[in-house]
């Protein structure tokens, strides 16, 4: 079972992500929502698409763009459509 946690809050939990270039991607369904909110940055890769992003927020804490996601992957990245990634901080614990 994977885990995302961060300022030991468990961000999402599950056995049915993939991994794409070393990264756990969690269905998006796995999420605690309640530590999520959508950030209006995005960024491009020329092979999965347009990467959107979520803040994480923990007991007031802010982790801004801390989570990934592509709401309309690339075919070449269909997998990780419904999936959110973590960067800047945040364990996967594989």
């Amino acid at each position: 079972m994977a885990r995302a946690i961060w300022e030991g809050a468990v961000l999402a939990e599950s056995d049915e992500g993939v991994i794409v270039e070393g990264n756990y991607y969690f269905p998006v369904e796995s999420l605690n929502h309640q530590h999520f909110e959508k950030s209006t940055a995005t960024s491009i890769c020329p092979w999965k698409g347009t990467a959107h992003y979520y803040d994480v927020a923990v007991d007031g804490k802010r982790n801004p763009d801390a989570a990934w996601y592509y709401p309309d992957p690339k075919p070449a990245a269909e997998e990780i459509g419904g999936k959110v990634a973590f960067w800047r901080g945040v364990i996967v614990e594989r």
